[in-house]
C-alpha cells in the first residue's frame, strides 16, 4: 500500500507532526516524514532529513543555518521538497500528503502539493487559512484546514483539529480510486448568467459519450481550465463564457490573467468559443466598486457581488483582444456570436440590455478576426437559447471528430 507523506518543520513543530503521524498509523496506514525545518534539531527522526531536502534544493543545511536568511532558506527547502515529492509520486511511493504549518511551512508544503494531480489527497492545516489562500491553493484541490490556535503544542483545540486532519487524509487515501473510464474530455466555461446554455450543451455532449468538465469563470476557474488543457488531457474546449477577459482588461475581481483564451489554441485543441458574459465586469459588494466606476451602470447580483455593464469602448477592446488571441490558434477554432444577447441580463427588458455595446463588440471582432484561421458564425438568438447551445455543442463534436481523423491520417 502507498504511504502518506507528512511534511513539516520538525524543529519547531515536531510534537504536532508526531501526533499526526501516530493518528494516521493508528488507521492502519504507513507514513513517510520529511523534515523541512532549518532552525535546529528535529524533535524525532524523520525518514527524509532536512539535509536531504536542502541538498535537493541545491544547498547545504549547515550553510542555510549559518546564513540565517529566512527567505532564502524557504526558497531552497521549497525547491528541494518539490523535487522529492515529485520523485515519490512518480515512483508510486505516496498516495496522500499532509502538513501543518504557519506561513513558511504552508508556503513550502503547498508548493509541493500543487505539483500533484487533481484527486490526489492533499491536506494542509495552517494558521493562514482564515485569510486569502488563493496563492497557496492555486488551481489544485488542496484541503485547507484552519488551525484556529497557533500550531504550538497539543491542547484541547489543536488535538481535535489535528486528529480531524489526520482522519481526513486517511479517509481520502483509503477511498481514493483512479478514474479509468476512457471518455473523451471536454472543458467548458460557465457563469450564473450563462448556465442555461452550458447546461444544455453539456447534456448533449454527455449523451454523445463525452465527459464534460465545467469551470466557473470566476478567475481561478479559467486558470484551472487553461492549466488542465496544458496537461494534454482535454480533447475539446467549449469556451462559452469568456467574461474573465473583461475583468483582466478593465480591472474587475474575476481576472484569469493575461493568458486566458490562449492554451487551447497553443496546444492545437479543437475549440468552440463564444462571448458569454462580456456584458459585465465583476466587483465585490457595492461599496467596494472603484470610485472611477460608481457612476456607471451597476447591478447588484447578490450581497457580495456587483456587476458593471461594459461600455462601447471596452467592448471594442474586448473584440480586438479576443480576435488576436484566436488568430494565433494552432487548431480548429470556431467563434459563435449570439446577436441577441450575451447573458441572461443582456436581453430585451433586462438590466444590461445594450444593443450599442454589443454591436461595438461584434464590429470589433468582424474587423480584427482572421477568417482564414477562425470560423465565425453569427446566430440570431441570445446565448442562452436552446438552439444556440445545441448548435455549439454539435459544432464542437464535429471539430473533435475532424481533429481525431486528421491525427490518425498523419500517424
Amino acid at each position: 500500500m502507498k504511504k502518506v507523506l507528512i511534511i513539516g518543520t520538525l524543529d519547531t513543530k515536531g510534537p504536532e507532526h508526531l501526533f499526526i503521524k501516530e493518528a494516521i498509523e493508528n488507521e492502519g496506514l504507513k507514513t513517510i516524514v520529511m523534515d523541512i525545518g532549518v532552525k535546529g534539531h528535529p524533535a524525532f527522526m524523520p525518514d527524509i532529513t532536512n539535509s536531504t531536502v536542502a541538498a535537493a534544493g541545491g544547498s547545504d543545511i549547515s550553510c542555510l543555518i549559518e546564513h540565517d536568511d529566512r527567505g532564502y532558506a524557504i526558497d531552497i527547502m521549497m525547491q528541494g521538497a518539490t523535487k522529492i515529492v515529485t520523485d515519490l509520486y512518480n515512483n508510486s511511493i505516496i498516495g496522500g500528503i499532509i502538513s501543518l504549518g504557519g506561513s513558511a511551512g504552508t508556503t513550502i508544503a503547498t508548493a509541493a502539493m500543487r505539483l500533484l494531480p487533481v484527486g490526489f489527497p492533499k491536506v494542509m492545516v495552517s494558521t493562514v487559512t482564515s485569510g486569502d489562500i488563493r496563492h497557496y491553493v492555486g488551481y489544485k484541490d488542496i484541503v485547507m484546514i484552519h488551525s484556529v490556535t497557533d500550531i504550538s503544542g497539543i491542547n484541547i483545540i489543536s488535538s481535535q483539529i489535528f486528529n480531524n486532519a489526520a482522519m481526513a487524509v486517511s479517509g481520502m487515501m483509503k477511498a481514493h480510486k483512479k478514474h479509468h473510464e476512457s471518455k473523451p474530455i471536454v472543458a467548458a466555461t460557465m457563469f450564473g448568467v450563462t448556465t442555461p446554455c452550458v447546461t444544455t450543451a453539456r447534456q448533449l455532449l454527455e449523451l454523445q459519450g463525452y465527459e464534460v468538465l465545467v469551470f466557473h469563470a470566476n478567475g481561478s476557474g479559467g486558470i484551472a481550465m487553461e492549466r488542465l488543457i496544458e496537461t494534454g488531457i482535454i480533447n475539446g474546449v467549449l469556451d462559452v463564457t469568456t467574461t474573465e477577459l473583461c475583468d483582466e482588461i478593465i480591472g474587475g475581481t474575476c481576472s484569469a490573467g493575461p493568458n486566458r483564451l490562449e492554451m487551447a489554441g497553443r496546444m492545437g485543441i479543437p475549440q468552440v468559443v463564444s462571448l458569454g458574459a462580456l456584458d459585465m465586469v465583476n466587483f465585490g459588494p457595492l461599496h467596494t466598486v472603484p470610485a472611477q466606476f460608481v457612476s456607471r451602470k451597476l447591478y447588484k447580483h447578490n450581497a457580495s457581488s456587483t456587476l458593471m455593464r461594459t461600455n462601447e469602448r471596452e467592448c471594442v477592446e474586448l473584440g480586438k483582444v479576443i480576435s488576436h488571441k484566436l488568430n494565433c490558434s494552432q487548431g480548429l477554432t470556431s467563434l459563435y456570436i449570439p446577436l441577441r444577447g450575451l447573458s441572461l441580463i443582456d436581453v430585451f427588458n433586462k438590466p444590461f440590455y445594450g444593443r450599442k455595446e454589443d454591436e461595438a463588440l461584434f464590429w470589433s471582432i468582424r474587423k480584427h478576426i482572421d477568417k482564414n484561421n477562425v470560423q465565425v458564425i453569427e446566430l440570431d438568438t441570445d446565448i442562452n437559447h436552446e438552439s444556440f447551445a445545441l448548435t455549439i455543442a454539435k459544432k464542437l463534436i464535429s471539430l473533435i471528430k475532424i481533429h481525431h481523423a486528421m491525427r490518425l491520417k498523419s500517424s
